[in-house]
């Protein structure tokens, strides 16, 4: 269970609270849930079984477990990028983090309760990021949080926090949805959340589902490699890996289930985008009965979203470190959190001070966005199905499943998808960041 948590944890994110209802919004509604639940299903599931198997077999990080598998060639490079990946988003993400963790102090006093439509609620959220001091304070104590769970370790450490950060999230959100179906005019958003009209599904919103359900699941980052070495020989790791991708999909479809009822029975409009979180919803809260509590509840979920997938990006680095070049956990944790958190100050400074100082149009925040998401983690995730399926091998992988005298019933399912279907998938998804189809 405290795998499963923190597996979890690591999956749940700001992808699933803060990105999936805006792209949702942004991709006509039901159609585009129903395609991504079959890209979780067809390519998210398959994939996050081959890393937790690649981790349990080597008990290793992923630069060493490749090396392990295939000493002494340029497999191992797909373990770096995993590494790398881990530390540039987050790098960023703690900054985003830092933005939750403000929020919940707004909330808490007073200072989101003034706004009377979106775009005040938006000028308040572009001045708070503008601010340098502010976002610096928020970012460090963030970044600081996350050191302070990661140094434990991982049973005293990120599983005990995530033993109880994610069974928090799941009621604060379930306390949300009540509240937000009992909205008047919330059937609306009910409606265009669940009920699929296929003529709003365009190309670009398919890639785009199969991009989301691909990332909320943090695929391609390393991290579900690196919690897979700490599983035992006698754990299920098919069911471990189904628990973990029910478990992130409920949770994303659940925020579905919070935003859109209250955006329709505010009567704005679904498709805000990025800022549909934090320019929108403030303004939600503040004309529904209740609204106070109801902001601070959503700002600390989204708070605990941000550290649960922090915790597991600072323990591939700090894994890689422990287990490559031999440091103690102590000085791992400390030193390369205090490295993320310095590369991340141009990306706190990205929408203030360093805000015109922009590269092919860019910010350097959007620029290290670009770089991890766009780039490291879909050729991350390709190249180790590619390697599963054709490299170690579905049949040494298969016989790592079924280790601990374990029944893998959907072995077939699992090999025909890991060797042709999530490779394609992904290749195609990637190639399309190329040539849009809009």
């Amino acid at each position: 269970m405290g795998f499963i948590m923190a597996a979890s944890g690591s999956a749940v994110g700001l992808g699933n609270v803060w990105k999936f209802p805006y792209i949702v919004g942004e991709n006509g509604g039901g159609a585009f849930v129903l395609v991504y639940l079959i890209c979780i299903a067809v390519v998210g599931l398959p994939i996050m079984l081959s890393e937790f198997t690649v981790g349990r077999k080597t008990s290793l990080n992923p630069v060493g477990a490749f090396q392990q598998l295939q000493p002494g060639t340029p497999w191992v490079g797909i373990g770096f990028m995993g590494v790398l990946a881990g530390f540039l988003i987050l790098s960023f993400y703690g900054v985003v983090g830092g933005w939750t963790l403000a929020y919940v102090v707004k909330a808490l006093t007073h200072s989101l309760d003034q706004f009377t439509n979106p775009s005040e609620a938006g000028k308040f959220f572009g001045t708070f990021i503008a601010s340098t001091g502010e976002v610096m304070f928020y970012h460090a104590l963030f970044m600081g949080i996350t050191i302070a769970i990661v140094i434990r370790g991982v049973h005293g450490g990120i599983e005990k926090a995530c033993d109880i950060l994610m069974p928090t999230l799941v009621v604060m959100l379930v306390i949300l949805m009540i509240r937000a179906l009992t909205l008047d005019g919330a059937m609306e958003g009910l409606k265009f959340y669940l009920y699929p009209d296929f003529s709003k599904l365009t190309g670009q919103s398919i890639l785009v589902a199969m991009g989301q359900a691909f990332f909320s699941l943090s695929l391609g980052m390393g991290a579900m490699i690196t919690y897979g070495s700490y599983l035992p020989a006698r754990e299920n790791l098919t069911s471990a890996t189904l628990y973990v991708v029910l478990f992130d999909t409920l949770i994303a479809l659940l925020m579905g289930l919070v935003i859109f009822p209250a955006v329709f029975a505010m009567g704005l409009e679904p498709t805000e985008g990025p800022g549909l979180v934090f320019s929108v919803l403030p303004a939600v809260f503040t004309g529904m009965p209740f609204g106070w509590v109801v902001s601070i509840l959503f700002f600390t979920l989204l708070a605990i979203a941000a550290l649960t997938s922090a915790i597991s990006l600072l323990e591939v680095v700090v894994a890689y470190f422990i287990d490559q070049k031999g440091w103690g956990r102590k000085k791992s944790v400390l030193t390369m959190g205090l490295v993320i958190f310095v590369i991340g100050i141009p990306s706190g400074l990205s929408f203030g001070l360093l805000a015109d100082s922009q590269l092919f149009g860019m910010t350097f925040f959007n620029h290290v966005d670009n770089i991890s998401s766009n780039y490291l983690l879909p050729l991350g995730g390709m190249l180790t199905a590619i390697f599963v399926g054709w490299v170690w091998g579905t049949k040494e992988a298969h016989k790592e499943i079924e280790r601990h005298e374990t029944t893998f019933h959907w072995a077939g399912y699992w090999e025909f998808v890991v060797r042709y279907i999530a490779p394609v998938a992904v290749a195609i998804v990637f190639l399309a960041k190329f040539f849009p189809t809009d």
